[in-house]
């Protein structure tokens, strides 16, 4: 039997199935919602479907999605054990930037994902999913850097197609991928060691000064 969480959800997944909100869903073979755990303690926000995932149904399904899978596996995740999404449920026509209003009309989706799943990071992959949630930094200065604003904890990430074309990307990315696995360890300590001190995460986290906003 399913459970009210799961119930709704699917709800949500089948009203993104058929969202006809913006143009996008003039060119889309389909949306793609996202998938993964609805218990995960990741969710990894992309900005939209390319074109491998525009006609599978399944985020990061192409050569991006297979290093992705990678750079779980060298924390010792898998993708059942995170969720995945984008901002824009629509591939945007020759994988353009997705616009303003376009990511706009969206983002209620993006929420509610959000707002079921709980998870205690959001890794965000690449600038434009970044800047969604943090318009004012740049990637370039924060990537593996944790934030946390307004009690969520954000890890900003390269995009996995960086690490494609530069094996230097690469390698930043498994480095920056460390840190998820870092915080996930150092929260999961604070809460079984009564003793141990929530300052010693707090080192962790960029703009400590920010940390609450």
């Amino acid at each position: 039997m399913k459970s009210n969480q799961h119930t709704e959800y699917d709800s949500l997944v089948s009203e993104i199935l058929v969202c006809t909100k913006c143009n996008l869903c003039q060119e889309r073979t389909q949306a793609v919602p996202g998938e993964g755990s609805l218990q995960a303690k990741v969710m990894f926000v992309g900005e939209g479907p390319g074109k491998q995932e525009d006609l599978q149904g399944i985020p990061f399904c192409g050569a991006s999605g297979k290093l992705l899978d990678l750079l779980l596996q060298s924390i010792e995740l898998k993708r059942e054990d995170v969720y995945i999404t984008n901002i824009v449920k629509c591939r945007p026509p020759n994988n353009r930037d997705p616009f303003d209003n376009e990511k706009g009309t969206c983002s209620p989706y993006l929420n509610k994902q959000i707002e079921f799943i709980k998870p205690l990071i959001i890794a965000t992959l690449g600038r434009h999913s970044m800047n969604f949630f943090l318009p004012e930094l740049k990637i370039s200065e924060v990537h593996g850097k944790p934030l946390r604003r307004k009690g969520q904890i954000y890890i900003p990430l390269y995009h996995p197609a960086v690490g494609l074309y530069r094996a230097s990307m690469k390698e930043e990315l498994l480095k920056d991928f460390q840190i998820i696995k870092k915080v996930i360890d150092k929260l999961e300590k604070e809460k079984t060691d009564h003793e141990y001190e929530q300052s010693t995460l707090k080192e962790l986290f960029y703009e400590k000064e920010h940390s609450d906003r």
